[in-house]
């Protein structure tokens, strides 16, 4: 944790042989990649102000969007070496550390986000945290990123036929790569930072990502078709390198978990709200929208099912008997 030592001269009285006090003060560096309008950093300025009102000024945190600490990948990398306090991360970019995190994505896994944080704020989610522990990361608390939703500018997906032979935009995430290679499509890694650029010239046809990703990244000013597929879910871990939480006393640490979890469930819902009133404001900018019956696209992605079952044995049944109970 970068500490900075704040001079804070107190009103003395010299002539009552008073001296002078030096506070010190702890300020945390918190990184994420979204833009400064999306829900994600409206929370995460809320939970900075939170952990200053409850410390009493002792400890502050600010609040970097924009990718100005690196983008996801990068970030992980600075929590893991300590040169980054916190992160809001993707998904994906947690998983490069974290394997079993991907899971969370698998095809078609939550009926609706509710079902998806009953699962992930219970015993799943604990376990996670623990395998991101023995990595130097603390799970503070887990936020929402959404159902996934694909934009392109070739064709509505209706079936998974029509992906066949699109160049889609996925995160570098291994799970986005099986879904989109099993239902035909040319799935692309590439960096959410490039993806604007990418789209607007062609590099790509098209991309996935939650409805707030795509209208605050401006996506509909690229992309001429919507198709509502809800392919995958993803959280957005909150996290904190584990030599900065060692550095805290009990009594901030508390602060700190509690204002994340405030936070999550402001964050969360804005997320819900978001959804509907921005599905519209994409319509109204002439993007194509279309509803997708997921019967065929589930059955096009069990194989998706067999390969991680196959990598982390009892991890992945459990997972799914976690998101059928909640649903």
């Amino acid at each position: 944790m970068r500490w900075i030592n704040v001079a804070a001269t107190m009103a003395v009285a010299v002539v009552l042989g008073l001296s002078s006090v030096a506070v010190e003060a702890k300020t945390l560096r918190l990184g994420h990649a979204t833009s400064d309008t999306n829900p994600r950093h409206t929370a995460a300025l809320a939970f900075a102000e939170k952990v200053k009102e409850a410390s009493g000024g002792k400890l502050t945190v600010t609040v970097a969007g924009n990718a100005q600490f690196g983008d996801d990948v990068e970030m992980i990398s600075a929590l893991r070496l300590g040169t980054l306090d916190m992160s809001l991360n993707s998904q994906g970019s947690m998983s490069g550390v974290v394997p079993e995190v991907t899971t969370l994505g698998l095809p078609f896994l939550f009926d609706n986000l509710e079902s998806a944080w009953k699962v992930i704020d219970g015993p799943i989610g604990d376990e996670l945290a623990k395998k991101a522990e023995e990595k130097n990361l603390i799970v503070l608390a887990w936020w929402d990123n959404g159902i996934r939703q694909i934009t392109n500018n070739v064709r509505p997906i209706t079936k998974p036929d029509d992906l066949k032979g699109l160049k889609l935009r996925v995160p570098p995430d291994p799970m986005g790569t099986d879904i989109f290679a099993a239902l035909g499509a040319n799935p692309t890694p590439m960096k959410f930072s490039e993806l604007y650029l990418a789209l607007q010239q062609g590099v790509v046809d098209g991309q996935e990502n939650p409805i707030m990703n795509i209208y605050y990244s401006k996506f509909q000013e690229v992309q001429k078709f919507m198709s509502l597929s809800g392919h995958k879910y993803e959280v957005t871990p909150f996290l904190i390198n584990k030599m900065a939480w060692s550095s805290l006393s009990q009594e901030e640490k508390d602060i700190i978990l509690e204002a994340a979890r405030e936070a999550r469930d402001f964050q969360r819902q804005l997320s819900l709200k978001a959804d509907g009133e921005l599905l519209q404001k994409i319509k109204d900018a002439g993007v194509a929208v279309n509803e997708v019956d997921p019967g065929p696209f589930r059955e096009a992605t069990k194989s998706v099912y067999d390969k991680w079952q196959a990598q982390f044995g009892d991890f992945v049944p459990k997972l799914v008997d976690a998101a059928r109970a909640g649903s």
